[in-house]
This record gives structure tokens, sequence and C-alpha cells, in this order.
């Protein structure tokens, strides 16, 4: 399974998402290693199809489903709308990623 997690520099929520995933994989009972991705300047994030700091990516897919639907793409903070954590995405959207990249694994 491919975790990431994406950020800028100074963002203040990075540390919380990847101690949110690695909550989350542990919960899940999933071995992953979580690959941070430092997005320095407008064409990685363009590149990247970023949403703003932190995305966290299973597989390549946005938890938040997101990536799919952006057209313009920048060195900004990120909001989770319906969210209690500023600038996470709710533990469940990890939660449904890890099982359906899961599901993905199965033959």
């Amino acid at each position: 399974m491919k975790v990431e997690v994406l950020y800028v520099a100074e963002c203040p929520s990075h540390p919380a998402a990847v101690k949110l995933v690695k909550e989350v994989l542990a919960a899940e009972g999933v071995a992953a290693e979580i690959q941070e991705v430092l997005v320095r300047d407008e064409g990685m994030a363009d590149e990247l199809r970023f949403c703003g700091s932190p995305t966290i990516r299973i597989n390549g897919r946005d938890v938040a489903g997101e990536s799919q639907k952006a057209q313009t793409f920048a060195l900004s903070c990120r909001l989770y709308p319906g969210s209690k954590q500023v600038g996470l995405p709710p533990a469940e959207a990890i939660h449904r990623a890890v099982l359906a990249a899961r599901q993905e694994g199965r033959p």
C-alpha cells in the first residue's frame, strides 16, 4: 500500500496529518511506510495535482476525493469541510481509503 502525505514547508498541520495516518494504519493493522512529500513550488503542485497542505493519498488517491475534481493547484493550506480538526481530513476518510486500497489489492 502506498501512503503519501504531501505538504508545504512550514505547514502547521503536517505533523498532525502524519500522526493521524499512523494511528489509522495501526488501527487497521496495516504496516506501510508513509512517504512525506515536500511540495516546493507551483510547478510541482501542478504536476502532483496538489490540493493544498496537507494532502493525504492512499495508492495515489486523495482520501477526501477532491483532487479528481480540482482544476487548479497551488502552494496553500487545505481545509477539509466537515472535519472536526482544522487542516486535517476526518479519520473516517482515511479509514475508508485504507479499506478501499486493501480491497483493490485482493485478487
